[in-house]
């Protein structure tokens, strides 16, 4: 199977939507990451994609909505503080789990009787949901556990021969995945931390909580159980606070006459002024904006990524750290 780039235009559009209603596959831009996306309708369409990208089959999807769409059609029950929500944040970086109705493939939420929703704010993505007009399941375009696309040609990386068609949008300016938020109870539970953090969400709600996994739970959110966005390359994490240690390990390491990068926020860099550096940048935006194209360009030049954890930990950071936990195992 070839695997084209094209830019998203009418002619790109029309082949994407025949592929979808063919029961295709089609990596498609957000705010985030670029995500692998087929008729969430179809099951036989929504299975192809855990075989594309070799995911867990307890590992659920997220389906994705234009902003005109009426998730109603989908959903048994939108709380008022979900309205609220998505007055506040969508189109965007939010994803809301609701009970669902069961129209979609039961492949979509793994036997859960919930459904993830998102309308992410991409110009590129909106102009794909609305021309195909279905939901659309998509986890990242990428193989599983690997470093998650931000860029076309990440996708195409990884899934050449798998797919035909990446709609080029360009990197994508988030960096990481969207806040997954729970509106099944009657105050909403972040799942997975991400952009919209849970201080703006109590912002809007009133109240948020925060979920904490317990062993032998089933998965009720993307990434929350196993190893993900990984490099193809050793990697070793350090905390804030050792990174002075973390740096003579590197050293240590370049000694040796391995070719090791060093991944760290700009002050960090500043401060050790690493000849192999992999600079993350300065706020927590910036961190998270570069995060995996950073891990995607360290693992092309490096056989070791030793990286210093960024010194702040709230807000957007939350959902950095978790990401970096899961990259370096």
């Amino acid at each position: 199977m070839e695997t084209k780039i094209l830019p998203i235009d009418g002619r790109s559009l029309a082949q994407a939507k025949d592929i979808i209603s063919s029961g295709g596959a089609v990596a498609f831009p957000t705010e985030t990451v670029y995500g692998l996306g087929a008729n969430a309708l179809d099951d036989g369409a929504v299975r192809n994609i855990f075989a594309i990208k070799g995911r867990p089959s307890d590992n659920p999807l997220i389906v994705h909505v234009h902003s005109g769409y009426d998730i109603t059609r989908l959903v048994a029950r939108v709380p008022d503080y979900a309205k609220l929500l998505a007055k506040a944040f969508l189109p965007g970086p939010l994803t809301m789990v609701y009970e669902s109705l069961n129209k979609v493939s039961p492949a979509v939420s793994c036997g859960l009787d919930t459904l993830a929703i998102r309308v992410p704010s991409h110009a590129g993505a909106q102009e794909f949901l609305r021309y195909v007009d279905l939901p659309i399941a998509a986890p990242s375009a990428n193989i599983s556990k690997h470093v998650s696309p931000v860029t076309a040609q990440h996708v195409y990386d990884d899934l050449k021969g798998r797919i035909e068609l990446v709609l080029d949008g360009g990197k994508c300016t988030g960096g990481i995945e969207s806040t997954v938020l729970d509106c099944t109870g009657d105050i909403p539970c972040v799942l997975r931390s991400g952009l919209v953090t849970a201080d703006m969400i109590a912002q809007v709600a009133g109240e948020c909580h925060e979920y904490v996994m317990k062993d032998g739970e089933k998965v009720r959110s993307p990434g929350m159980k196993y190893k993900h966005y990984s490099p193809n390359c050793r990697t070793i994490l350090f905390e804030y606070a050792e990174r002075q240690r973390a740096f003579t390990e590197y050293s240590r390491l370049i000694e040796e006459g391995k070719r090791v990068y060093f991944m760290c926020e700009n002050a960090v860099f500043e401060e050790f002024r690493p000849k192999f550096a992999l600079n993350l940048g300065n706020d927590e935006r910036e961190i998270a904006s570069n995060l995996y194209d950073k891990l995607r360009e360290g693992e092309m030049v490096a056989d070791i990524i030793v990286a210093v954890a960024p010194r702040k930990r709230d807000g957007v950071m939350v959902g950095v750290m978790n990401r970096m936990r899961k990259a370096f195992g």
